[in-house]
């Protein structure tokens, strides 16, 4: 379990390190460029293991229609985060993201219906987060608006 917690924070550092370059990346090529060519670079590193041999080559054709929506979410979502990140910065970013992921699975677990018993905790979850977000957005004080430990503001030049 503890190593499991472990590779999902790793993974989280990736996303986070992911959408910083793919949000420079969109500075000079534009979000939907920037986007094709992060997932053609996902398409070739997760071909890899497909040419190994170590991952079956069949289609899903069993799945749900639904289940073939993940990927044009997830091309959704880096194409929004490519335009989102250069403008609100990556910590900003990644909270309304988080918070939004939060939303979500709050709103999937309320909807599958009873046997969710923790929704209140999840709701607080989100609050934190947004409370974090707010904090984030409030400016640091400048030495020239701060005062002196005499109590008298510095003088502006």
């Amino acid at each position: 379990m503890g190593y499991l917690m472990l590779l999902a924070l790793a993974n989280g550092l990736c996303i986070a390190a992911s959408r910083a370059i793919n949000g420079k990346l969109a500075q000079s090529r534009g979000a939907m460029s920037a986007s094709f060519w992060n997932h053609l670079g996902g398409f070739l590193f997760l071909s890899l293991p497909l040419i190994g041999g170590s991952a079956p080559y069949r289609l899903p054709l069993q799945a749900p229609g639904l289940a073939w929506l993940g990927g044009v979410l997830g091309a959704w979502f880096v194409a929004i985060n490519s335009i989102a990140l250069p403008r609100l910065g990556i910590m900003r970013t990644t909270l309304l993201v988080i918070a939004g992921q939060m939303i979500g699975g709050v709103l999937i677990d309320y909807l599958s219906g009873p046997g969710t018993k923790s929704i209140p905790l999840q709701l607080g979850g989100v609050a934190l987060i947004l409370a974090g977000l707010y904090l984030s957005k409030r400016r640091p004080e400048s030495p020239a608006e701060s005062p002196t430990p005499s109590g008298m503001r510095r003088p502006t030049l």
